[in-house]
């Protein structure tokens, strides 16, 4: 039987340091990089050892399905995190932990913080404005579809959660300005790029005559945001009442209407 090292021998104090190295919390980077490691591996693998792929088969990319359900819970988490902390107070750690997942999970989903957090907005303005939203087959008249379109933006920029979200994007802790793009990507970006194919469709079949299809979508929602979203920004108006925002945006869309009639 091979002897034990004594305490005070070289080898012992090699086994010493890396029992220590072993023990100590892995960082963000290193996870993210153990992840793609794992994942460059595992394809390799599975190169050297497949069969060639025929016309037949499909393949699903390196490492194994993404469960669904552990990604829903990420978002999720994500969602609630980033608009209670704002992006700085938020890490990978306390989403995996939020969502019940591991670290390594949260990586394997996103890849890392900012596409997370870009990720988590987009996801949000598709549950609150949903692309049948901006359908462009005729449904009742243009104004009530318009009318819809506002409703549904109005009620996704005036919650708290959207409020304090825009608070944290204008503060100046919040990320570098990458951050601040991939925001704008997700969110505003997106929804006026909506709008705007929408309108193209009813300039077509002549309900409106718009020069400028992206101006336009832009100066619908600055409308319907208008001096009553300002107001809550600086914490000067708290929720509207039903009434106020019917007729708010009955107002919005008419001036809208007015500004693009045919002529």
């Amino acid at each position: 039987m091979p002897s034990i090292p004594h305490a005070s021998t070289p080898t012992a104090h090699r086994f010493a340091a890396l029992a220590n190295r072993r023990s100590r919390p892995r960082p963000d980077a290193f996870i993210a990089a153990e992840y793609k490691y794992r994942t460059r591996w595992s394809s390799i693998g599975a190169m050297s050892s497949s069969p060639p792929l025929t016309s037949k088969t499909k393949s699903n990319g390196p490492g194994r399905p993404k469960d669904l359900g552990k990604r829903a819970a990420i978002l999720g988490a994500a969602r609630t995190m980033f608009m209670e902390q704002g992006y700085a107070g938020v890490s990978m750690d306390g989403i995996a932990a939020q969502a019940g997942v591991s670290k390594l999970t949260v990586y394997s989903h996103f890849g890392d913080k900012e596409s997370l957090f870009s990720e988590a907005i987009r996801a949000q303005c598709q549950h609150m404005m949903p692309d049948d939203l901006f359908d462009h087959a005729p449904k009742g008249t243009l104004r009530d579809q318009l009318i819809e379109i506002a409703n549904a933006f109005f009620a996704m920029v005036s919650t708290d959660s959207a409020i304090a979200t825009h608070r944290m994007m204008m503060a100046p802790g919040t990320g570098d300005v990458h951050v601040r793009e991939m925001y704008w990507a997700a969110g505003p970006t997106r929804t006026k790029q909506a709008l705007a194919d929408f309108l193209s469709a009813r300039v077509a079949d002549g309900q409106l005559e718009i020069p400028d299809l992206a101006r336009a979508a832009s100066q619908f929602f600055c409308l319907l945001k208008g001096e009553l979203h300002a107001l809550m920004m600086c914490g000067l108006h708290g929720q509207p009442t039903r009434a106020q925002v019917d007729a708010h945006i009955q107002a919005s869309v008419d001036f809208f209407l007015r500004a693009y009639a045919p002529r």
